[in-house]
């Protein structure tokens, strides 16, 4: 046998076994990427899919495969933005002023393995999209809250509101309801207490046209956002807020100046005539409810969960937060979950004997 002729075939196989193994790899990566355009493809495809910054901060609960999605419905009240995440029946989560359903994110993630969990950005908030100079107060964004589950074809909602959210959720509870499959409230506005004295010296100054250069100072820099002066009593522990939440709250309020306006005109709508007017229905009001309070709420005493709970025939249940402040569904979630899933899990159980009944 020529040894330099077998030699010769051996460098040849192994030279061909090492194009072969480069274009396998070479296969693979492209595979992979096409395989990763097109699930972004499909994504971004969507109508009103959820923007990339908010994507990247959004995850889903462990063990459940469900992601946060942004979409946006059009309204009589104008283009409204919302997250929504899971499925099942629908839970409804309406935050307060200065906010938006980012103050929600945990809860959708938490809770999407038993509720298709919606949150809504308020009008002259987050990205909802609004007419120039319509109403904006209060009783306006409760019957916004109606005219978008219409719109996405929702009878029934666990409605959960914090701050001025809440005040919005009893307007809407008392106005519509058989739209109302339970309700929970967080510290809030309610009865007369609002707007709260903690809160004056803000309005004051939004009246005062200082509003736009008080949002750029906290965008500057994040810790004017935390501290006293602003809405560090707001939190229990506010040196934990992210500079990207603060981002995320206030950075569409100066998208341009008027989003700066409308906000102006929902804080200059603050007025407790609203949530008095619809009192009557309110102490009728039979859906189970749930209130939780924060005990260290500087703009609404542990007293007006008591009132609530006092006035609303239907409440199941009072809870407080040792030391929580307003922003309690943030920073204390897990315990304000678990809240909500015995809420939730009790008015399931009580509705089935219901029908369990009127079958016999």
């Amino acid at each position: 046998m020529n040894v330099n002729l077998l030699l010769t075939s051996v460098h040849r196989l192994r030279r061909r076994l090492a194009q072969f193994i480069a274009v396998q790899r070479t296969n693979a990566l492209i595979a992979g990427l096409c395989l990763s355009v097109a699930v972004l493809g499909h994504a971004y495809g969507k109508e009103n899919i959820m923007t990339s910054k908010q994507g990247l901060s959004a995850t889903a609960a462990p063990g459940n495969k469900s992601l946060p999605v942004r979409r946006s419905v059009q309204t009589a009240s104008g283009r409204i933005s919302y997250v929504e995440q899971g499925s099942g029946p629908v839970a409804l989560f309406v935050h307060g002023v200065l906010l938006n359903s980012h103050l929600w994110r945990y809860q959708l993630a938490d809770l999407s393995d038993i509720r298709r969990s919606i949150a809504v950005d308020l009008l002259a908030h987050g990205d909802t999209e609004i007419a120039p100079n319509q109403d904006v107060s209060v009783t306006a964004n409760a019957k916004m809250l109606k005219e978008f589950l219409d719109a996405l074809n929702i009878d029934q909602v666990d409605l959960v509101g914090n701050d001025s959210g809440g005040g919005i959720s009893q307007i809407f509870a008392a106005l519509y309801p058989e739209r109302v499959r339970s309700l929970t409230l967080t510290d809030c506005d309610t009865h007369d207490n609002w707007p709260p004295e903690a809160f004056k010296p803000f309005l004051a100054m939004a009246a005062g046209g200082g509003l736009r250069g008080t949002l750029d100072a906290m965008l500057a820099d994040k810790s004017v956002y935390r501290s006293p002066q602003a809405l560090g009593p707001a939190y229990e522990h506010p040196e934990q807020l992210s500079d990207d939440s603060i981002e995320t709250y206030l950075r569409p309020f100066v998208k341009n100046p008027q989003r700066t306006h409308d906000l102006e005109r929902f804080l200059a709508a603050f007025d407790n005539k609203h949530t008095l007017a619809i009192e009557p229905q309110l102490k009728t009001l039979k859906a189970p409810t749930l209130i939780v309070w924060g005990t260290d709420d500087v703009y609404f005493p542990v007293q007006w969960s008591h009132w609530l709970a006092q006035n609303i025939p239907g409440t199941r249940r009072r809870a407080e937060f040792k030391d929580a402040r307003i922003f309690f569904p943030e920073e204390r979630w897990q315990e304000f979950d678990k809240e909500l899933r015995a809420h939730w899990l009790l008015v399931e159980e009580q509705a089935s004997q219901r029908e369990l009944s009127a079958t016999h």
